[in-house]
């Protein structure tokens, strides 16, 4: 039984929805895309395509002639990216990836980004699930981040501290999966994916000074953290505005270096399925 989703549901405001259309870059996703082997006249379906954007960047890559699909199960994100990527080989449709998905057709690759991170107990289920969205030698690819939002150095140590109570409590309660990275692979292993190959890329690498779309991204990241998880602040000298407060200093100070892993997994569909 899918689990309400209460980190999902926030992200269907529009400022949300804005940060994660500011923060997609382009450039990284046609890297990606043919790394997976994404190419002219290629049908793909984008699994939980938030705002569009990245739907609009994978559609420029399959034309001529290829067709991007794009679901998710919020209406709003839907409706923005209508309205804003809406283009001739792109089609958007409000649908839930736990439910059937025949009505979709056959694609040649399914593509999922930054989803299973917000499923962390029904992630096999999905993937199997999607599987069956596949043509016969249709490729699944999956990006996820490792150890996401936990690399930090010099991070003091309240903060520090403060920062992996907030990831767990959303782990325990809200079904976040810090460490969806790691468990792509095992996903295509266990389902008899064939010519499995994976990719390790920088996905989040900050050093120096910081960038207006690092600042926007991040900041907007710990105020829906802090939404989800405000009680436990009660625990920090200050509160929530203390917290974040000190994590802005230490997140502006040109001497910080963070980073998050992004693991790309792809394999070629079973025979059995």
């Amino acid at each position: 039984m899918k689990k309400e989703n209460i980190f999902l549901d926030l992200m269907k405001s529009e400022d949300q929805i804005t940060r994660l259309d500011i923060k997609t870059d382009s450039e990284a996703i046609k890297e990606r895309a043919k790394l997976c082997g994404i190419g002219p006249g290629a049908r793909v379906l984008d699994a939980g395509c938030f705002s569009g954007k990245v739907s609009s960047i994978l559609n420029e890559l399959v034309q001529p002639d290829g067709e991007v699909v794009g679901i998710d199960h919020s209406e709003e994100r839907i409706r923005y990216a209508i309205e804003n990527f809406g283009n001739k080989g792109i089609d958007f449709h409000v649908m839930d990836f736990h439910g059937p998905l025949e009505e979709l057709g056959r694609f040649d690759f399914v593509w999922m980004q930054f989803v299973l991170e917000f499923f962390r107990e029904e992630s096999h289920d999905i993937v199997k699930r999607l599987t069956t969205c596949l043509k016969p030698d249709g490729y699944l690819c999956l990006l996820d981040l490792d150890y996401n939002c936990l690399n930090y150095y010099q991070l003091p140590d309240d903060v520090k501290l403060m920062l992996h109570k907030v990831i767990k409590k959303l782990e325990m309660e809200h079904n976040f999966d810090p460490y969806a990275g790691i468990k792509l692979y095992s996903y295509l292993y266990d389902l008899n994916f064939r010519d499995i190959q994976v990719n390790l890329v920088p996905h989040h690498l900050i050093y120096g000074e910081l960038n207006s779309k690092d600042d926007f991204n991040w900041t907007r990241k710990i105020e829906l953290a802090g939404q989800m998880v405000i009680d436990i602040f009660d625990e920090y000298p200050g509160g929530y505005d203390r917290f974040f407060s000190d994590f802005k200093n230490f997140f502006n100070d040109p001497r910080r270096f963070c980073y998050s892993p992004l693991i790309i997994c792809k394999g070629k569909k079973p025979i059995n399925i």
